[in-house]
């Protein structure tokens, strides 16, 4: 490599960064909304489509021609030896693989079919229908397919606690809470939807089901919270078993009121899928008839939730345009786009519309905040998103509007401080939607065998909202924001990576902090940093890019390993030009990937998932040690108790953003990289 000497071998390959900067700037300006945002496909697992199938039969409002659709699509996810994963080229998972089974036979799929048959088989071999998690057996009971007595207790006299009180909802995450409330409705009523005798699943027992035990498993443990809850449950049982509960009617109308007030203007509640069926199956059985507005507008707001062909029906568990719209346009601006195209414009207007000024779940740890964020979704104004809030300042910082509409722009970023500050937690970290949502205990009750229960401080929203403190020209000095690096120093791994809790994962983690402290003036010559520039060398693939699975969560022996994909090799060159390694030649061979697996649109091709909904340790962290085999909380790579996200314009983005930086690096230092294989 020459420096200052622009050889034409140097020429060609600044001509091919550029050829493929300009081609992803196209596509990106072909794909814009007309009113200025972006958004493409949330990919989940195949629960999503099997769990919807299950709730129009529970509604009454069955299609037979969606099921049609809805059954190509799960079949199409369907493993070789039958069974159906968490994520892309995911060993099988036994709790999805029972909800899909369950929902072709409901359909009406012969069990006898070749596929029906090895998906039993696969079942039958890792337990049966017993040894599903405690969401799958609530499914299964709605429709008598598993007996209640069989499911965890949960009062609705749990609504009237107060919020000082411990096991009060809001001591649960965002999604939790909104997913337990309608739960305290169907864990005391028990409601059970019949259906055909030929679409029952006793063959997915190993033993007939006069013999399965039902009874929830008693911790192994002498003592501790999983054993006192696991008491406090068997005591729960014994009072909703007595046939006088005086509270429970008020109980029940706090509860209805609350799902009233939390359904959003699209329908959905939390504009996730979980808290949205389930609050839909549990106001069915408090009276509301499918006619009824609240109903009525719920199931319709799935029809901004599902992507439909001639052959498939698709269910996104949640949508990202807000996500997606202002990482674009930070990809976009820092690729070459200026700031004053109508493409950024329009973009800009749009995230300042979206602004939330409604008052959410977050006042009740954040009292007296004035309303500020933004959410993940189109509608979701109960819960703004902390980091999606701090991607969207970095958006809106570079961008100049007209004099009467940069007022508001100004407006809309000191309003957004002031809410993002308000919500930093006692150990100096940003979690997702809440402060100090941090309760260890709650991850302990038995009907948390499924989904994060807590919302604490992680490292990768931390680390965004340092740099976009960075970026608005704080210091460390700044009060808030060395508490915020010293939180992310503290969470530095033995190895040198940071954990990563939205996105898969040490890379993740890592390419999230490094760019971060660059942003705050860190040195980037200490010692903790050029620990993470190694380990991030070292895990490069022969190809030049990087990859990590989802098995990472649950594998130690999997951090920084999987096959490269375009979005975590980008996540990585961030990081280490952020660490001032754009001359390192992993630099130069993570640059040769992106170029060279570029398809002629201009975008890269990326089925494996790289991102989280959560991890899927109940506790919303890494723990210190991973449950091991038999232990409550263990997961193989399977992921059983997590949910992983594929989000279809990482591989876009990311990686234009990445180029675009490297080129603007490259020139800066004076340095022409030949990149040439």
């Amino acid at each position: 490599m020459a420096l200052n000497t622009p050889t034409s071998a140097n020429s060609a390959a600044a001509h091919e960064v550029g050829h493929a900067i300009a081609m992803c700037q196209d596509f990106f300006r072909r794909n814009q909304f007309e009113e200025g945002y972006w958004w493409a496909r949330l990919e989940a697992n195949p629960t999503m489509e099997a769990e919807y199938l299950l709730l129009t039969h529970f509604l009454d409002k069955a299609d037979k021609e969606q099921w049609r659709k809805i059954s190509n699509y799960i079949l199409r996810q369907q493993s070789e030896d039958g069974s159906w994963g968490q994520y892309y080229e995911a060993p099988g998972d036994l709790s999805t693989s029972v909800e899909c089974y369950f929902a072709l036979k409901l359909a009406g799929h012969c069990p006898e079919a070749e596929y029906m048959r090895k998906a039993r088989e696969f079942i039958l071999s890792v337990g049966g229908v017993p040894q599903t998690r405690v969401f799958t057996k609530i499914w299964l009971a709605l429709f008598g397919q598993w007996d209640w007595k069989g499911t965890p207790t949960m009062p609705p006299e749990l609504m009237l606690l107060p919020t000082w009180a411990p096991f009060n909802i809001y001591e649960f995450s965002s999604w939790a809470r909104g997913t337990i409330v309608p739960m305290l409705v169907i864990l005391t009523r028990h409601p059970t939807c019949e259906i055909p005798e030929w679409a029952v699943i006793d063959e997915l027992y190993p033993l007939s089901r006069e013999e399965t035990d039902y009874s929830l498993p008693e911790p192994d443990a002498n003592w501790g919270w999983p054993k006192i809850l696991y008491y406090v449950d068997q005591i729960l049982g014994f009072y909703d078993r007595i046939p006088i509960h005086p509270l429970r009617g008020k109980a029940e109308r706090k509860i209805i009121d609350w799902l009233k007030d939390h359904q959003e203007r699209d329908g959905s509640w939390g504009g996730i899928q979980p808290p949205w069926v389930y609050s839909l199956i549990a106001l069915h059985q408090l009276g509301f008839e499918m006619d009824h507005p609240v109903m009525e507008q719920g199931f319709n707001g799935f029809e901004g939730f599902v992507i439909e062909d001639d052959e498939t029906f698709i269910v996104q568990p949640c949508i990202s345009p807000v996500w997606d719209t202002c990482l674009a346009q930070i990809a976009l601006v820092e690729s070459g786009i200026p700031v004053s195209s109508s493409m950024i414009q329009k973009s800009t207007r749009w995230l300042l519309n979206r602004q939330i000024l409604e008052p959410g779940d977050w006042q009740v740890r954040a009292k007296g905040t004035e309303p500020g964020g933004w959410s993940f979704e189109f509608e979701n104004v109960q819960y703004p998103d902390i980091d999606d809030a701090a991607e969207v300042i970095i958006a809106l910082a570079s961008v100049r509007l007209t004099p009467e509409e940069d007022f508001r722009r100004q407006e809309a970023v000191e309003r957004c401080l002031n809410w993002l500050l308000a919500l930093q937690s006692k150990n100096g970290g940003w979690a997702s939607f809440d402060k100090d949502n941090n309760r260890k205990y709650l991850a302990k009750i038995p009907f948390a065998d499924f989904g994060e229960m807590l919302d604490p401080p992680s490292v990768d929203v931390t680390a965004h909202l340092v740099e976009m403190f960075g970026k608005l020209g704080y210091s460390q000095e700044f009060a808030p924001l060395k508490r915020a690096c010293d939180y992310i120093k503290r969470e530095q791994e033995a190895d040198g990576s940071w954990f990563g809790r939205w996105g898969v994962n040490y890379i993740y983690g890592t390419g999230a902090v490094l760019p971060a402290m660059a942003a705050v003036g860190e040195d980037m010559s200490q010692v903790y940093i050029r620990q993470a520039v190694d380990w991030l060398v070292d895990h490069q693939n022969y190809d030049g890019g990087w990859g990590e699975s989802c098995g990472s969560y649950a594998d130690p022996n999997l951090h920084g390993v999987g096959p490269s994909t375009a979005s975590q090799t980008s996540w990585a060159l961030l990081a280490l030009m952020a660490a001032g390694e754009v001359d390192n030649p992993a630099v130069h061979a993570g640059v040769r990937f992106l170029i060279g697996s570029q398809t002629s649109e201009g975008c890269w091709d990326e089925p494996h998932f790289t991102g989280a909904g959560f991890p899927g340790y109940l506790m919303g962290e890494r723990p210190d040690e991973l449950p091991k085999p038999g232990e409550r909380g263990h997961q193989g790579r399977n992921i059983s108790a997590g949910f992983m996200i594929n989000y279809h314009l990482y591989r876009n983005y990311w990686p234009l953003l990445a180029l675009g930086r490297f080129r603007k690096l490259s020139a800066t230092t004076g340095s022409y990289i030949n990149i040439a294989s």
